[in-house]
């Protein structure tokens, strides 16, 4: 990734016990599997749990795979919606260990934050909360897969899989798209799923950009949610209200 191209990098390590980024298909029973690698969506939600706000959209550009994959199962008594418990088997990954560089853009969806848009700023606050560990809670994939943030060096030390040339991982989920992050009159209203191919190359996965995955499934329609001087007070800090 060129450092000139997104001068808004961010680069940080995420580490924990147990990760699941549960296939969906994998779902239908109550019963959950891990794919062998974090998705998109995940290490997106990471970062929205470092620093978000609704004038930036994160970009997911490269994660690399430090530790070896490893999966344990677990036999779990989740509740049932109607009341008691019940017995099924969770498919974690076990020991993980990511390295992770993405970069954010402003989310032209949101004209009216138009004058949020300081890059400085926000750039300046996202590397204060890599190093503090997040504004709020690191997990991976799922709440109680608890995980640790610190900012790192992307490329620096020895990763498991460095000296492998590739691997594939087959058909996986990328991530949803939601109508304020729409990018075409195609997903402008809706909740849309996206799937994609992912290669890792010597231990790195490159991310495309949502619009460039390969395979994208309308869910459901969508409304964007509004933001003003009652649920949003980034206003006052450019004086769109005061």
């Amino acid at each position: 990734m060129d450092k000139t191209k997104f001068p808004n990098i961010v680069e940080f390590e995420v580490t924990g016990d147990y990760a699941l980024f549960s296939d969906p298909v994998m779902r239908i029973g109550g019963e959950k599997c891990s794919y062998q690698i974090p998705t998109y969506e995940a290490l997106k939600g990471i970062l929205h749990s470092i620093y978000w706000k609704p004038t930036i959209v994160w970009y997911i550009d490269t994660v690399r795979i430090m530790n070896p994959i490893q999966m344990e199962v677990k036999g779990i008594r989740p509740i049932k919606y109607h009341g008691g418990n019940d017995l099924a088997y969770y498919t974690y990954l076990k020991d993980c260990r990511y390295q992770v560089r993405a970069h954010f853009e402003w989310n032209l969806n949101r004209p009216e934050l138009a004058g949020d848009r300081n890059e400085n700023k926000h750039h300046s606050i996202a590397k204060k909360y890599v190093e503090k560990g997040g504004r709020r809670d690191i997990f991976l994939g799922t709440r109680e897969c608890q995980g640790y943030v610190e900012p790192c060096v992307f490329g620096q030390d020895v990763g498991a899989y460095d000296g492998i040339p590739r691997m594939d991982f087959g058909l996986m989920y990328h991530g949803i798209t939601y109508a304020d992050e729409a990018y075409d009159e195609a997903t402008r209203g809706k909740m849309t799923a996206r799937f994609w191919r992912p290669v890792m190359e010597n231990g790195i996965i490159r991310f495309p950009r949502p619009e460039d995955c390969p395979h994208h499934k309308p869910l459901r329609e969508m409304q964007m949610k509004s933001f003003d001087e009652n649920n949003f007070s980034g206003l006052r800090e450019f004086g769109e209200v005061t």
